[in-house]
């Protein structure tokens, strides 16, 4: 029998709903392990992603995360055995991903720590130096001190000498840290905001002492890491991919039916309305190399607005889409072309996992001109339209999360309103066939 048709908008009554079971974590460690890497906006703890894998995984082989950002849960599946498979359009979240899911050897790593520590020693500035032309910053000087910019490519220069790719990969992303912490971006920001003149003026940050600091921390977390994954016999293995699941999955990465579990945090909104994901990576990426630092934004789901408004198999889904339509058809386009990227990337990833496998998906349901869309809700719809049941939504607080707590969902200049706080936990599992 169908699920019954739900008519009513989504309330902040229903996001104030209380769960008996704790998904909350509040207090709980969330940089064990290699989690202590790299800071990123709006992660999955840790502790979400291993408490589904320990409910829902159990006997699991292949864990898939479709928007894996840095990799949390491709770092709870290695450490439970199951080998993990995991894609962002990032570069620098997949390089963060890749470098958190990789074993170096912690004897190469100390030994270059050590060549380091003697470098900083015996630095001292040139008496002329020329600045580097790094590809996605037109003004160095606007977003670095000289002197920074002079550390920051002795240290970059350093890194690219050394000739172990898992070591020089834990090195760049103590970098890629340092850079953002050296810069003149405020922080907390995930856009890119630069610090007011008087501010500047007592902004001097050691980028030496930054780059060492966060060698260090990420060297207990590899450590701590290491000693687990020496426990295996036969260690799992994590790959990092750069596919596109709106468009398509290609089958020799992740072949149909093969996956176990899926587990992922997608994105609660476009990166220009939630999240910008690009703009908090663009002055690291860039100095690093790697590629489509400016773009990223516009190619994440929902980058580029719908010429007309789509209509979902989920009709708590469609009735929020006209009530935000009703106060504004371009915020109405935005929201559709955001559900339209979402709905193509499930039925993409649906098909990859076996029957009896689960997808677990923590989402938010963000407001747009006073009306929550029922993301959650969405994608028990959407899965179900696919062949799957619906086990389980759980919620939980967000106590910590790298998100604004108040935002202007009008986009009127002091009008203010309550955004997300509250995660929803939507379990599916793949009917058997």
């Amino acid at each position: 029998m169908p699920r019954p048709v739900q008519l009513r908008l989504f309330t902040d009554r229903d996001e104030l709903q209380t769960e008996p079971e704790d998904w909350t974590f509040n207090g709980a460690p969330t940089r064990e392990l290699t989690h202590c890497y790299h800071d990123y906006p709006a992660r999955m703890i840790p502790q979400v992603a291993g408490k589904l894998l320990d409910l829902f995984g159990v006997g699991a082989t292949l864990l898939f995360d479709p928007y894996c950002g840095t990799g949390t849960s491709l770092v709870e599946g290695l450490v439970r055995g199951i080998n993990a498979v995991g894609t962002d359009l990032n570069p620098l979240a997949r390089l963060i991903a890749q470098a958190k899911t990789s074993t170096p050897d912690i004897r190469a790593v100390d030994r270059h720590i050590t060549r380091l520590n003697r470098f900083v020693l015996q630095w001292k500035p040139l008496p002329s130096f020329e600045w580097p032309t790094i590809r996605g910053i037109s003004r160095l000087d606007f977003w670095f001190k000289p002197e920074v910019i002079e550390k920051l490519s002795c240290l970059r220069a350093f890194i690219e000498e050394i000739e172990d790719e898992l070591t020089r990969l834990f090195f760049w992303v103590a970098f890629s840290e340092t850079v953002r912490e050296s810069s003149n971006t405020r922080s907390g920001e995930f856009k890119l905001y630069r610090y007011s003149p008087q501010e500047l003026e007592r902004f001097n940050p050691d980028v030496f002492g930054i780059m060492a600091s966060k060698l260090q921390r990420n060297r207990e977390g590899l450590r701590e890491f290491l000693a687990i994954m020496q426990n295996f016999n036969h260690p799992p293995r994590a790959t990092i991919c750069d596919f596109n699941t709106v468009v398509g999955v290609p089958h020799d990465q992740v072949a149909s039916a093969s996956v176990d579990i899926v587990v992922t945090s997608p994105p609660y909104g476009d990166s220009r309305t939630t999240v910008a994901y690009g703009q908090y990576s663009r002055l690291s990426a860039a100095w690093l190399g790697l590629p489509d630092a400016d773009s990223i934004d516009r190619k994440l789901m929902g980058g580029e607005s719908a010429k007309e408004i789509r209509r979902f198999p989920s009709d708590a889904l469609n009735l929020a889409i006209s009530q935000v339509q009703e106060a504004d058809e371009k915020r109405a386009l935005e929201v559709s072309s955001f559900y339209s990227d979402l709905y193509d990337s499930i039925a993409h990833v649906s098909s990859l996992i076996k029957p009896g496998g689960y997808a677990c998906y923590v989402v938010g349901n963000r407001k747009v001109k006073g009306v929550i869309l029922p993301t959650s809700i969405a994608i028990r719809d959407f899965f179900e339209h696919f062949g799957f049941e619906h086990i389980e939504t759980f919620q939980r607080r967000i106590p910590n999360k790298r998100m604004p707590l108040r935002n202007s969902p009008t986009n009127v200049a002091g009008v203010l309103d309550h955004t997300m706080t509250r995660e929803h936990i939507v379990v599916m599992r793949r009917k058997a066939t």
